[in-house]
């Protein structure tokens, strides 16, 4: 899979993800918007764990600076 994020696009969305859970878990997000916000901090946590994220990958955007070897 080729990885089309920079570590700093990685960072900022894993720390999201961080945020928005401890949110729901500590109470201050409930009800509707905190399950719809656990899915979108789920979907952050995994994209950023793993350095592709498909929206990315459809507009042909790149912002990962390594030379990929194919």
């Amino acid at each position: 899979m080729v990885k089309n994020m920079s570590s700093a696009d990685r960072l900022i969305r894993f720390a999201a993800a961080v945020i928005i859970a401890l949110l729901v878990v500590t109470g201050v997000l409930t009800g509707l918007w905190a399950t719809i916000l656990l899915v979108v901090a789920i979907i952050l946590a995994l994209t950023g764990l793993v350095g592709t994220c498909p929206i990315y990958l459809a507009l042909g955007i790149n912002n990962n600076r390594k030379k990929q070897v194919v």
